[in-house]
């Protein structure tokens, strides 16, 4: 069987997803025998899927027949188009149509469509790169997914934060501005905010910034609120979601307790958000409808709002904090630990500060134990020579 360029990219397993396949294998005769801390789902919250199932039941009983036994839109169904910008409108003052928002099958598949649509092979009217532009993720480390995101290879940049030591235990990431300018390839920014796995949170500044190079160069810069504001805040943001010409903002209900139905959405302007709703249409034609109801009725009657302030965000604050007493209390001071003083997150990500250590050796030697980590390395794309990221 002979695989195409772009066949030969995307039926390679990126990094992490090799070690999802190897936590799958490993549990597959008695996952209850494992202590899994590595890569997963949002956590089975049971105030949460009770409310879930309840919106599910209702849309089921009320809309089926028009929502799953007939094809809708490629933008979205137009109930939930409206309860998105209906939504956006009230809480933050903006004045979204419908021509602003696009629905899809999940935010993966968002950014996917958007790096397919604005970086790649070619000459982008505002660079002066000939041989193509990138996607640049500014901060690096940064989700792992977003480096199976291109169908041409090497086609993820990440610009190296530099590790600000905080303390004695803790740590904080800073943005490698000088080195992002010298960027002449961009064709898209790409930054989770909080960030997947850091838990940080762009500031206004920073956020300043950015949103100014991508004028510059007009290109988007995608934000993805997987983590944040307005759900699931699992992580508190220090800036609201920007409406701003050049900013795609993705937002996605999986950490608000629904990662299974694969419904996401992006908020931008017309000249970035038009292409990716044909993208849609001609890749998957639309997302699942009938979970596109429901998240319309959880939007509209504020049973969202209610779910995220009353149980999520509580739920992993006191895990958060749990964490960090542990660690304080558990790890001795022989280890040259710190932890990245974010401003929460799903993930606790830690800097071993010691040349000698290696973060595949640790996942191996925990693995003997029935315990399962993440490697850092495979947040850090196409930077091998950065120590800092084993």
């Amino acid at each position: 069987m002979a695989l195409s360029l772009i066949g030969s990219k995307m039926a390679t397993l990126s990094g992490l997803r090799s070690i999802m396949e190897d936590i799958a294998v490993s549990t597959a005769s008695g996952p209850s025998d494992w202590l899994n801390l590595g890569i997963g789902n949002p956590a089975s919250i049971p105030e949460a899927i009770a409310e879930w199932r309840s919106l599910t039941e209702e849309a089921l009983a009320e809309d089926f027949a028009s929502a799953s036994c007939q094809y809708g839109p490629s933008r979205g169904s137009a109930a939930l188009v409206e309860a998105i910008t209906g939504y956006f409108n009230e809480r933050y003052g903006w004045s979204l149509t419908p021509r602003n928002v696009a629905v899809g099958p999940g935010s993966q598949m968002l950014c996917f469509t958007a790096a397919a649509l604005f970086a790649g092979p070619g000459r982008h009217p505002g660079s002066t790169a000939t041989g193509g532009t990138k996607v640049i993720l500014p901060m690096a480390p940064d989700y792992t997914g977003y480096q199976g995101l291109c169908l041409h290879p090497d086609g993820v940049v990440g610009i190296p934060a530099a590790p600000v030591p905080e303390g004695t235990h803790r740590f904080r990431y800073a943005f490698g501005f000088p080195a992002l300018e010298q960027r002449q390839d961009i064709g898209m920014l790409l930054l989770s905010s909080p960030g997947n796995p850091t838990g940080r949170a762009v500031d206004a500044s920073e956020l300043d910034a950015l949103v100014g190079l991508a004028r510059r160069r007009d290109v988007p810069l995608l934000l993805d609120h997987a983590y944040g504001e307005p759900f699931p805040r699992i992580a508190p943001t220090l800036t609201p979601p920007p409406l701003d010409e050049h900013v795609i903002n993705c937002f996605t209900l999986s950490k608000a307790g629904l990662p299974g139905e694969r419904i996401a959405f992006a908020i931008g302007a017309e000249r970035w958000i038009t292409p990716m709703v044909s993208f849609l249409a001609n890749s998957a034609l639309h997302a699942p409808q009938l979970q596109q109801s429901v998240v319309a009725r959880a939007l509209t009657s504020g049973r969202l709002d209610r779910l995220i302030t009353q149980t999520v965000v509580p739920f992993y604050q006191e895990h958060r904090r749990l964490a960090e007493k542990l660690f304080e209390e558990v790890l001795p001071e022989s280890v040259p630990w710190r932890l990245h003083s974010g401003d929460g997150g799903m993930f606790c990500w830690f800097w071993i500060d010691d040349d000698r250590f290696d973060d595949t050796a640790l996942y191996e030697r925990l693995k003997r134990d029935r315990v399962f980590i993440v490697p850092g390395r495979h947040f850090f794309p196409d930077t091998p020579a950065n120590p800092h990221r084993t």
